[in-house]
């Protein structure tokens, strides 16, 4: 392949086409609205697990989002009623098999949702979106569940120390910067572990993950209302009953920040237009993200996301 041609086949271009022609109809036919907002911000995300591309325009700092979240969520408190966005995203340093630095994402919300419905919403679409993939029934997992499945942890009660030692007898390598850091060691069995082995020819959504993940999801306890659905391994969506608390919100947000600071990572200004939406009042709402391009990945069974890309970075 010279390195001006594109990375994905004629083939390929056509079932991205063709797929998201179907998601359009999907979202028709469900009545939600497509919206567009915009790809640069003067705020970004707080979140420690993301990376915001930062530039500048008109003299200022501003970012290219991660994800749509935060201005569809300012439409849905302007009262728009369901929507959703077919958005190209942006994340600094993600490159490899599964990763671009720019992608294309599905989100959507629907308004008097919880995420058990939303999970619902999310199978009919991808089965409406890859019919010819003859996929298994899905299966629905808590956390605590499917973590207990591959690795006989107990997510949500195992110490510190126990989750340690269950990656360490496994032969994995753990960074000695979180050996005490509970949450991203259960990322990390989450990651190896666990989800490599998750969707086997079959949806698998797994849902209530620790309240300390919850993100902008809803609490209950021990857990917060979040889900992520798998397909051949790959995490294909992520998806939350939203969280509608301002307060709360600002205060996960300081909680980020300041974790940031710990890790030495780069400080984001707070997307205060966001949390003035919130205060407005956000409806009962779900959302989810959807990674399309791994979605089409699993559709024409690829091993790499170069092949369903016309330029991967690399190449732009």
């Amino acid at each position: 392949m010279s390195a001006w041609s594109p990375s994905a086949s004629l083939t390929t271009l056509q079932t991205r086409a063709r797929l998201l022609q179907l998601a359009r109809e999907y979202f028709a036919e469900t009545a939600a609205l497509e919206v567009e907002t915009p790809t640069l911000s003067h705020a970004a995300v707080s979140d420690i697990h993301l990376a915001s591309i930062e530039t500048t325009t008109c003299g200022q700092r501003a970012y290219l989002h991660t994800s749509p979240e935060y201005a569809m969520k300012r439409l849905l408190a302007a009262g728009s009623g369901d929507i959703y966005q077919i958005a190209r995203v942006y994340r600094d340093s993600e490159s490899g098999r599964f990763h671009n630095p720019e992608f294309t994402m599905i989100e959507w919300y629907r308004l008097g949702f919880d995420h058990h419905q939303l999970m619902n919403d999310a199978e009919q679409l991808i089965l409406h979106l890859i019919p010819n993939r003859c996929l298994q029934p899905s299966e629905r997992l808590t956390y605590q569940e499917a973590v207990h499945r591959y690795t006989r942890v107990d997510a949500l009660n195992d110490s510190t120390a126990q989750l340690l030692n269950s990656l360490q007898n496994a032969g994995i390598d753990v960074p000695n910067e979180i050996h005490t850091d509970r949450d991203s060691l259960l990322d990390l069995i989450m990651a190896v572990m666990v989800g490599p082995l998750l969707g086997k020819e079959r949806l698998t959504f797994i849902y209530d993950y620790p309240a300390s993940q919850a993100s902008l999801a809803r609490i209950r306890g021990p857990v917060a209302s979040r889900f992520e659905l798998y397909l051949d391994g790959l995490e294909l969506a992520n998806g939350f009953h939203e969280l509608g608390d301002a307060a709360e919100q600002r205060k996960r947000f300081e909680l980020d920040i300041a974790e940031r600071q710990r890790r030495h990572l780069p400080i984001t200004p707070i997307d205060e237009h966001f949390l003035s939406a919130l205060e407005n009042g956000l409806p009962d709402c779900a959302g989810v993200a959807l990674g399309f391009d791994r979605l089409v990945m699993c559709a024409i069974r690829a091993n790499h996301i170069n092949e369903v890309l016309t330029f991967p970075y690399a190449q732009a």
